[in-house]
């Protein structure tokens, strides 16, 4: 099993970065007035608000403290707003060497394998949100966010950063070297040290109760087993939902591997993305579940073992000198409960990076990032409050809740294909506990276009921004 590096070709990247440089982002708008801009941290949030703030004319320097690139983890989830931003990136030839699409979303009770929701996914997630829904290898994600962004901005590594002047700003890193800027952005993930800058002091990280292993398993040996073939030919989001754990299940690398995730109640793991788990230990912890759970955990040879940590959400992401502020995990980490921790990351680096290339004074930097944070925050925090929702919907243990969940998916399963009498049209099975099956919260969520959100801003306030000229305006 490989849990790190992307299988992509290089000459597949190249290919499609050539074809990505005639998109014209912001209809060929760029800033007038140029900033040098630092982005702290190489993640996937930090890559796309490089590659937007670039394309949007600014100068960007990354820092970041790893001494190579390289992304280790398993699968990921790219739904609808977050493809119709990559698309318009120009990317969509390259996902399409290695995404897998899924067909539906199911949900199985965990000791006999029921079928208790299922919500269609595929070619009706684009009629639905304007876009489709991909699974990915996070290796194979990371490494087409960095050929994207290689071009628009300068990379340095071993950068550990160690102070930050927000008045100036400045940064000053591990070897004692001062970095100057415009602008701050911190997207240096849930342990930020720049979140701390923001807020005025010590902020740490939150124990969930959950920890999840994290493992992949070759298609090739389930296709050995009838029971195990159909989840890779017919690719759902499968999901198995037990006392107090749940296991989400599905296709990536074109359906060559197989991604398992497994959220149960921490038992003392560390703070990690990377740390080995024992394959034994998760094969523990499904003693007694539906016979294809143990045939597929039967085949993981290694595992990845982390606990979960969230945040509360903040009141603000700027720093009262409008000089620093936060993008991505550094301001709303996300439990994957909602797979939606990459989509916001990208989501705001796609909306600073249009506000941004309308840049005409430096003045209007407040303005800006502000309007950012207007932005942003409420859908984050919104998203951030969903994610939270089903870590409790998942892990309910049996008896009349789990019995009252079961029955309210299996109606909406019922209306989804046609055996009950019901509209799931726009509005439809609003509230349920298969979230995915609510098509109202699925609008709001996937039909989200952070483009069009700018767009729609700019109209009400644009004309008050260019008005602002070489003297710092009000906090807005």
């Amino acid at each position: 099993m490989d849990q790190a590096g992307s299988i992509l070709a290089k000459s597949v990247v190249e290919d499609a970065l050539k074809k990505a440089e005639v998109t014209d982002l912001y209809n060929g708008r760029r800033a007038t007035v140029p900033l040098d801009i630092v982005v702290v941290g190489c993640g996937l949030g930090g890559l796309a608000a490089a590659y937007c703030l670039g394309q949007a004319g600014h100068k960007v320097t990354v820092l970041d403290s790893a001494h190579a690139i390289g992304e280790v983890g398993a699968g990921i989830q790219v739904t609808p707003n977050v493809t119709r931003l990559l698309f318009r990136w120009g990317l969509r030839p390259v996902l399409e060497e290695v995404i897998v699409k899924p067909e539906a979303l199911a949900f199985h009770r965990w000791e006999t394998g029921e079928r208790i929701a299922y919500t269609r996914w595929g070619d009706s997630m684009t009629e639905d949100h304007g876009a489709p829904y991909y699974h990915i290898h996070r290796a194979d994600f990371h490494k087409i966010l960095f050929d994207l962004a290689s071009s628009r901005m300068t990379l340095r590594l071993k950068s550990r950063v160690v102070g930050v002047d927000p008045s100036t700003p400045s940064l000053t890193l591990e070897t004692g070297e001062v970095v100057k800027a415009d602008l701050i952005v911190g997207a240096d993930g849930l342990k930020s040290f720049v979140r701390e800058v923001v807020i005025g002091g010590p902020d740490k990280p939150q124990a969930t109760g959950d920890a999840v292993y994290r493992a992949i398993v070759p298609t090739s040996e389930m296709m050995k087993d009838p029971s195990l073939q159909s989840l890779v030919e017919t690719p759902e989001m499968c999901g198995w939902m037990g006392p107090g754990r749940h296991i989400m299940a599905y296709n990536i690398r074109a359906k060559k591997e197989y991604n398992l995730v497994m959220a149960y109640p921490d038992d003392g793991s560390t703070e990690s993305w990377t740390a080995e788990g024992d394959p034994d230990q998760m094969r523990g912890l499904v003693a007694g579940w539906e016979p294809r759970i143990q045939k597929l955990f039967g085949l993981v040879k290694t595992a990845l073992k982390g606990k979960l940590m969230d945040r509360t959400p903040l009141d603000t992401w700027i720093h009262k000198d409008d000089k620093v502020i936060l993008l991505g995990d550094a301001c709303h980490p996300m439990l994957p409960y909602r797979a939606q921790g990459a989509a916001m990351a990208l989501e705001d680096g796609a909306v600073l990076g249009n506000l941004f290339s309308r840049l005409t004074d430096r003045a209007q930097l407040p303005a800006l990032i502000h309007a950012y944070e207007h932005l942003r925050l409420p859908r984050a925090s919104a998203t951030q409050a969903s994610a939270r929702l089903n870590q409790k919907i998942f892990h309910l243990p049996d008896g009349p809740q789990q019995q009252a969940r079961d029955a309210e998916m299996r109606q909406a399963m019922r209306m989804e294909l046609g055996q009950e009498i019901g509209s799931v049209g726009a509005g439809g099975n609003e509230g349920n506990a298969n979230q995915w099956a609510d098509k109202k919260k699925s609008a709001l969520q996937f039909g989200y276009d952070a483009d069009e959100e700018v767009e729609r801003w700019w109209k009400e306030n644009g004309q008050e921004v260019l008005r602002i000229r070489g003297s710092v305006p009000s906090r807005m």
